[in-house]
C-alpha cells in the first residue's frame, strides 16, 4: 500500500513534466509558423501559450513551489504595473485594449518559460523547437517564393521583414545543436534558415544576421571554415535560383529597390513623430497602441494612404507608447537576459552549456539589432531568448550550489 503511495505521485509528476515539456517546445516552435495556424483558425496560434500557462500556475500550485528566484520576474511584475497604469491613462484609445491584451501574454509567458526551463525542460529542447520551426517558416517561405512566384519570401508572416526577423533569431541556435551526426541536417536547416532571409530582401535581417556571426565568430563558437563552407553553400544556391529564377529575382530586386527608397522616407517620418509623442508624454507615454492612434496627428498627415502605422523601430515605439519608465523596465528584461548569459558564459568552462549561452545571446543580438528597424515587440524570440537566457544561468547557479552542498557534507 506504501510502494503504491510512493509510486502514483511520481507518475503524476512525471506526467506533469512531461506536459510541461510538450507545451514549451510548442510555445516556442509554433511561434514563427502562427500565420499557418491562424489561416486554420483565428486563435489557434495561442493555445499552446495558454496551455503552458495554465498547466505551469497548475503544477506549481499543487506542488507548492515559488519559481526560483531572478531578477526577471521583478522586471516583468513592474513592467505590468506601467503597462496597466499607462493603458488606464488612455482607457479610451481605439487600440488601447486590443495592444494591452497583446502585451501581457507575452509577459506572463515569458515569467513561465524562465521557470520551466530551469526545471523540467532542458534549454536545447526549446533551441531546437525554435530552430526547427524557423525552418520550417523558411521552407514554407522558399515554396511559396518558388512554386506561387511571390516576390519577396514572407511564408506565414504577412510581412517579409518580420519572417526575415524569425529566421535570423535561429540562425545562431544552430551551433549550440551541433553534435557529431547531426552535420548534414543542420547544414541543410541553416541553409534553408539563410536562403529564407535572403529571399525576404529584408536589409534589417541581413544586419541583424551580420551581427550575429560576428559575435559567434568573436567568443570563438563559429569557427571559419564552417563559416566559409556555410557561405559557399549559400552563394552556389543563390547562383542556382538566378540560373532558373532570374527574370523573378530580377524583379524583386526592382521592387524591392523602390520600396527601400520610400522605405527611408517613411521610417524617418514615424521616428520623427514617435520622439515627439515621448517629449510630450514622457512619463505614461501615448498608450498601448497609441503611436498607431496619434500618428497621422503629429505628422501632420504626412502619410495620405497609411494612418494607422506601426514606428518600425521598437525602441522608439515603445518609449512612445509606455513612456520613459516603461521603456526603462522594457530595457531592463533585455539588461537582465544578457548579464544572466554572460554570468552563464564565465562560470562554464569550454561545453555545451557555453555553447548554448553563447549562441543565445548571439540570437538576442540578432534580435536587438533587426528591431532597430521593426516593431517586433509582439513577437515571441525577443521573450523567449531572455526567458532560456535566464533559466541557463539559474541551471548553473543551482548546479554549483549543490555541488557546493555536497563538498560540505563530504567534508
Amino acid at each position: 500500500m506504501t510502494l503504491v503511495a510512493v509510486v502514483r505521485p511520481a507518475r503524476r509528476e512525471n506526467l506533469e513534466t512531461t506536459l510541461l515539456r510538450v507545451l514549451a517546445c510548442a510555445t516556442v516552435g509554433l511561434a514563427p509558423v502562427e500565420g499557418y495556424l491562424t489561416a486554420v483558425q483565428s486563435q489557434l496560434g495561442k493555445v499552446a501559450p495558454a496551455l503552458l500557462t495554465a498547466v505551469w500556475l497548475a503544477v506549481r500550485i499543487r506542488r507548492r513551489q515559488a519559481p526560483r528566484p531572478t531578477p526577471l520576474y521583478a522586471v516583468l511584475a513592474l513592467l505590468a504595473v506601467v503597462l496597466a497604469a499607462t493603458a488606464s491613462a488612455h482607457a479610451a484609445g481605439p487600440f488601447t485594449a486590443e495592444y494591452t491584451v497583446r502585451w501581457l501574454p507575452f509577459l506572463v509567458v515569458t515569467a513561465a518559460l524562465a521557470d520551466v526551463a530551469s526545471r523540467e525542460v532542458p534549454i536545447r529542447w526549446l533551441l531546437l523547437a525554435a530552430a526547427a520551426g524557423a525552418t520550417a517558416a523558411g521552407a514554407g517561405a522558399l515554396y511559396a517564393l518558388v512554386a506561387e512566384g511571390e516576390a519577396r519570401a514572407s511564408g506565414p508572416q504577412p510581412d517579409p521583414n518580420d519572417l526575415a526577423y524569425f529566421l535570423v533569431a535561429a540562425v545562431p541556435l544552430l551551433a549550440a545543436l551541433h553534435r557529431r551526426g547531426r552535420a548534414a541536417v543542420l547544414t541543410a536547416a541553416g541553409i534553408v534558415l539563410v536562403a529564407g532571409a535572403t529571399a525576404t530582401f529584408s536589409r534589417g535581417g541581413a544586419l541583424g544576421l551580420t551581427a550575429a556571426v560576428g559575435w559567434l565568430l568573436l567568443r570563438g563558437v563559429l569557427p571559419w571554415r564552417l563559416l566559409a563552407a556555410a557561405a559557399v553553400a549559400v552563394a552556389g544556391l543563390g547562383l542556382g535560383a538566378w540560373a532558373f529564377a532570374g527574370p523573378q529575382l530580377d524583379r524583386a530586386l526592382q521592387e524591392k529597390t523602390f520600396i527601400a527608397a520610400s522605405n527611408v522616407d517613411t521610417r524617418e517620418l514615424r521616428w520623427q513623430a514617435a520622439a515627439r509623442m515621448l517629449t510630450a508624454h514622457p512619463v505614461l507615454g501615448v498608450g498601448p497602441g497609441g503611436f498607431r492612434e496619434h500618428y497621422a496627428a503629429e505628422s501632420h498627415n504626412a502619410e495620405v494612404d497609411e494612418q494607422t502605422p506601426v514606428a518600425h523601430d521598437m525602441y522608439l515605439e515603445v518609449a512612445a507608447e509606455l513612456g520613459l519608465p516603461g521603456f526603462a523596465l522594457f530595457a531592463g528584461v533585455v539588461a537582465t537576459a544578457a548579464v544572466a548569459s554572460e554570468r552563464t558564459v564565465r562560470r562554464v568552462g569550454p561545453g555545451a552549456r557555453r555553447t548554448e549561452a553563447v549562441a543565445i545571446q548571439a540570437s538576442l543580438l540578432a534580435v536587438l539589432v533587426t528591431s532597430t528597424f521593426l516593431s517586433e515587440q509582439y513577437y515571441l524570440p525577443l521573450w523567449s531568448l531572455a526567458a532560456l537566457a535566464v533559466a541557463a544561468e539559474t541551471r548553473v547557479r543551482e548546479g554549483e550550489g549543490s555541488a557546493d552542498a555536497g563538498a560540505a557534507r563530504d567534508q
